[in-house]
């Protein structure tokens, strides 16, 4: 096969794999009620390395897969301490964005908090029959682990889908002709993370479509994740251009995924919030995440691929 069928073939095995994976979700007509959610949308999360692979196979003769994991950010990069400074800043960092995004929509009226009461937080576990804690010792252990250790947990899941979107997809579409991150114009470098967070706000499709992330939108669902994959992508795809590594992108994205849902125990029973306009996946967090974007400058350092 040409070279340039690569990206085809990325494409073609990360979304067809992700769609067989979810099949049984569409096909018993049982959706987000079943039991097998958790586990298809867990295993959905490797289908993108499952195409970096794919894309391995098709130019491995011309690229050993030392190399290739190279090219495609599984190292630290060619800077290691700005790698590892940048794991650290987004392992704190985006927790603290998702409590800003919370922030912001009690400021706004979009969201009722019930802190002292936690009275969703309660319904949930009563819902659930029970727990054997009390529910505000449940609450700040859920926010440390959501903080501290729940990143790291992620990171496996997250790499699944990480080496994927950042690793290969994103410099693939940069043109470079050995999936290299070196300096390119801003311009193009902006259009392929658009294009990227694109992809990857249409591969949860065969969930999104379900209402997965926003019950109540349904199908709609499916558009609105977009937003959030474009802009949470570019920042994502800021990290593995500035550092060549895709690792802090990985505690990234698994920190978003352990902290996103913590506007579930703060909000108020009487009040549900409105995922759709409140918190980090809602309307609000789409402006805090702009924010972010447009102060974020060049990826690249002057004089120095990435």
């Amino acid at each position: 096969m040409r070279r340039s069928s690569d990206l085809p073939l990325f494409l073609v095995v990360s979304f067809g794999c992700a769609w067989l994976l979810a099949l049984p979700l569409w096909l018993n007509g049982s959706g987000l009620r079943s039991p097998l959610v958790t586990p298809v949308a867990a295993a959905m999360m490797f289908t993108p390395s499952l195409g970096v692979f794919a894309a391995w196979l098709v130019r491995r003769r011309g690229t050993p897969f030392r190399e290739w994991a190279r090219l495609t950010g599984l190292t630290w990069g060619p800077v290691r301490r700005r790698t590892l400074g940048l794991v650290a800043a987004t392992w704190l960092g985006v927790p603290l964005l998702v409590l800003v995004a919370l922030a912001v929509s009690a400021l706004t009226g979009a969201v009722d908090l019930d802190v002292g009461g936690l009275s969703l937080f309660r319904r949930q576990l009563e819902a659930a029959g029970g727990a054997p804690l009390e529910p505000e010792v449940l609450a700040v252990t859920q926010l440390v682990s959501a903080v501290v250790v729940a990143p790291l947990l992620n990171a496996i899941p997250s790499l699944g889908e990480e080496w994927g979107w950042r690793g290969y997809l994103l410099p693939r579409l940069l043109g470079g002709p050995a999936l290299d991150a070196s300096p390119r114009p801003a311009r193009l470098v902006w259009r392929a993370m658009l294009v990227s967070g694109v992809i990857w706000g249409l591969w949860h499709a065969p969930l999104t479509l379900l209402g997965y992330n926003y019950p109540d939108l349904g199908p709609w669902a499916a558009p609105m994740f977009v937003g959030v994959c474009v802009l949470l992508g570019a920042i994502l795809g800021w990290l593995r251009l500035r550092t060549g590594s895709v690792w802090p992108a990985v505690v990234g994205h698994g920190a978003f995924n352990a902290s996103a849902g913590l506007i579930l125990l703060a909000g108020d029973a009487a009040h549900p919030p409105n995922l759709a306009l409140a918190g980090v996946t809602g309307v609000v967090g789409w402006a805090v995440l702009a924010v972010v974007v447009v102060a974020l400058r060049s990826p690249y350092r002057s004089g120095e691929g990435a």
